[in-house]
């Protein structure tokens, strides 16, 4: 049973680690964490490999969450990075997918989040230009710097909880975050590519 709230009854709307604690009784609970980062993670997953698979990647990560959960760290109270991390690893069996899409945007042009009304119409057309040599260049890096790269600009996580959803030191992570933006850097010209 639902309260109006959307939450299963007698759920309490706290820290993801109690949420993941309370799961572990009572699946219902997790419902939960896929309401709160469901979307975040949709758009991420959108950027990577496009809107097409990005259903099926957040419904593949939230089942491999779901059935991990009697496993989380229940020290860590945001999910977020454990999530990404298995949503990294799911793209990871999709990338052959990525690098064509990719690829592909390259050549077309095609926005993979496109929304067509939007007050930021200028600042669009000045990305548009860079887009399609930042996707080559993309395609270009090694998976391990692109997924880090990614992490901290797409996926707007902190270096520190990049490298808890890569399972590396946070010391790697600011290596190939910083090795893969200097890297686009030399390709584009010497613009930021995170702008």
């Amino acid at each position: 049973m639902r309260h109006q709230s959307g939450h299963p009854a007698g759920v309490t709307v706290t820290d993801d680690a109690t949420v993941i604690a309370r799961s572990r009784d009572d699946p219902e609970h997790f419902a939960v964490l896929f309401e709160r980062h469901a979307p975040v993670l949709k758009r991420y997953v959108i950027l990577r490999l496009g809107e097409d698979a990005a259903d099926d990647i957040v419904a593949e990560t939230f089942i491999a969450a779901f059935r991990q959960r009697a496993t989380y760290d229940l020290t860590r109270e945001n999910a977020r990075p454990w999530l990404y991390g298995i949503a990294t690893n799911c793209i990871g069996r999709h990338r052959r997918r990525e690098i064509t899409l990719y690829k592909a945007l390259s050549r077309k042009g095609v926005d993979p989040v496109d929304e067509p009304f939007t007050d930021q119409v200028h600042e669009r057309v000045a990305a548009h230009r860079l887009r399609d040599r930042l996707l080559r260049a993309l395609a270009g890096l090694p998976a391990g710097h692109r997924d880090a790269l990614l992490l901290v600009t797409w996926g707007e996580l902190s270096y520190e909880h990049a490298a808890q959803s890569l399972g590396v030191p946070v010391g790697t992570v600011r290596s190939r975050v910083n090795r893969a933006r200097q890297k686009l850097r030399r390709k584009l010209g010497d613009i930021d590519p995170t702008l």
